[in-house]
């Protein structure tokens, strides 16, 4: 290990050692394919960070990251640093100014696997004969689901008293299994994923975000400086697009498609992008007599009926509004509708969202469910939006809903095609508008007052 004083110099320590480790698997694998087997096993090594704190910090100034509250040792491994060379920079920074702590920078016991040296992606096992499988599987080392589990985030491992405690979140394996995810996924690779993420299931806001996306890039004074999405004729399951800013902290939209599954799945990966923030944009169902076609449902509290987190996140843990993000949801919406109190109030209802896992839950006998939304007191009801926030939650990842009215299933009105209204068409089109301009007054925030204290645990890592 190299010891640093200088956090940019540590960054680049990282950067070389992973350039140098991965371009010797990637060489050795180009000469297997060709023919030219090595004599060993070939095996390289992700790059680690290590401070040693010798004090602990407990005046920090209302900090929710970038401090350690104990003293001891502190390491994590690290892959594609030249990607979070900036993430990894603010965060050496701020340890740096807390603890004036120096960085050991060194190769860690953690092997890369081939498959995650080429940060593309390719199909490994495509590139070469079939009769030479067992040679590869001898040679490199393939990926381990072992070492890249999601314990640490959920909690399921207590750090107190150890010896080596964690940096980060997330160890190397992990990150690179969701950056090879995302590319699959979304059709776009990591690097042009921004740190405000909107979730929508409708292309309808696809087709706006683009429009707005490119009249902003031709904006000469606009601080978005360019517009990626996947490759033309390109089909992914939930495609991304990025407006981007010259910084990172433009904005991105997935369409995730329909339902809880495809929500975890997204914010799992887009999690180790330690995103700023996310807000899922989508249509609910009505659950009281008093709501419009079209009125706007700020999320408060959640309802998860949708299961898919049980087993990572237990459902007696309360998924809170976060203030900052809901104060600037609602804000957004008084700019873009023009509407002021009461007049607001009329389009707009905060209150819980119940996510199902059942889109045909009204073929159900339903007294069972409707007494649980009763109890509940929930306004709408949809399938991802409580996975989202719930995950968001997990992730230490801001998190907000939004929603749109589109039927009323308990009143008569169930979503069939033509019942839409204009206010109703209305509406919908000033939704992306709203979202877009939440995530603007979001990033025009203090960091330490964005990512709020009560995301974080008692037994926290420093890193964001």
């Amino acid at each position: 290990m190299q010891t640093y004083t200088s956090p940019q110099a540590a960054v680049e320590a990282l950067i070389d050692l992973y350039a140098q480790e991965t371009q010797r698997l990637r060489q050795a694998f180009d000469a297997f394919v060709a023919g030219n087997e090595p004599d060993q096993p070939v095996h390289a090594y992700y790059p680690a960070i290590r401070v040693a704190i010798t004090e602990a910090l407990n005046d920090h100034d209302g900090r929710s990251f970038g401090f350690c509250d104990t003293s001891g040792d502190f390491a994590t491994t690290i892959t594609r640093p030249d990607l979070f060379a900036g993430y990894l920079l603010r965060q050496l920074k701020e340890l740096r100014r807390n603890h004036g702590c120096d960085f050991e920078v060194g190769l860690s016991d953690l092997a890369i696997p081939i498959h995650f040296a080429f940060s593309e992606g390719i199909y490994v096992e495509g590139a070469f004969s079939a009769d030479k499988l067992k040679s590869f599987s001898r040679l490199f080392d393939a990926p381990d689901l072992a070492t890249m589990d999601d314990q640490l985030v959920n909690g399921d491992i207590d750090f107190i008293g150890s010896t080596l405690r964690p940096l980060a979140l997330f160890n190397a394996p992990r990150m690179d299994y969701s950056l090879h995810r995302l590319r699959h996924y979304t059709g776009t690779g990591a690097e042009h994923f921004q740190s405000f993420v909107l979730f929508t299931n409708y292309q309808f806001y696809v087709d706006g975000f683009c429009e707005l996306a490119r009249a902003e890039v031709a904006n000469p004074n606009s601080v978005y400086e360019a517009f990626e999405g996947p490759p033309e004729g390109a089909t992914p399951q939930m495609p991304a697009y990025h407006l981007k800013a010259r910084d990172g902290n433009g904005i991105t939209l997935v369409n995730i498609g329909v339902g809880p599954s495809n929500a975890k799945t997204m914010t799992d990966h887009i999690a180790v992008l330690r995103p700023s923030a996310w807000i899922m944009l989508g249509h609910c169902a009505g659950l009281r007599l008093t709501q419009r076609l079209g009125d706007f449902v700020l999320a408060h509290g959640y309802v998860r009926d949708d299961h898919v987190l049980d087993a990572d996140l237990p459902l007696w843990v309360p998924v809170p509004a976060l203030a900052e993000v809901q104060q600037s949801l609602e804000q957004a919406v008084a700019e873009v509708s023009g509407l002021e109190e009461d007049a607001l109030k009329r389009v707009m209802r905060t209150g819980t969202v119940a996510s199902i896992d059942n889109r045909n839950w009204e073929l159900r006998d339903q007294a069972e469910p409707v007494q649980r939304f009763s109890q509940s007191r929930a306004i709408g009801l949809d399938m991802e939006s409580a996975t989202i926030a719930a995950n968001g939650f997990r992730f230490r990842v801001p998190y907000g809903t939004l929603l749109i009215v589109s039927d009323r299933p308990l009143h008569g009105e169930l979503k069939l095609p033509g019942m839409a209204s204009e206010f109703y068409r209305t509406q919908v089109a000033q939704h992306l508008q709203i979202g877009v301009r939440a995530m603007e007054l979001l990033r025009d925030m203090p960091e330490n007052r964005l990512h709020s204290r009560k995301l974080r645990s008692f037994n926290e890592v420093p890193f964001r």
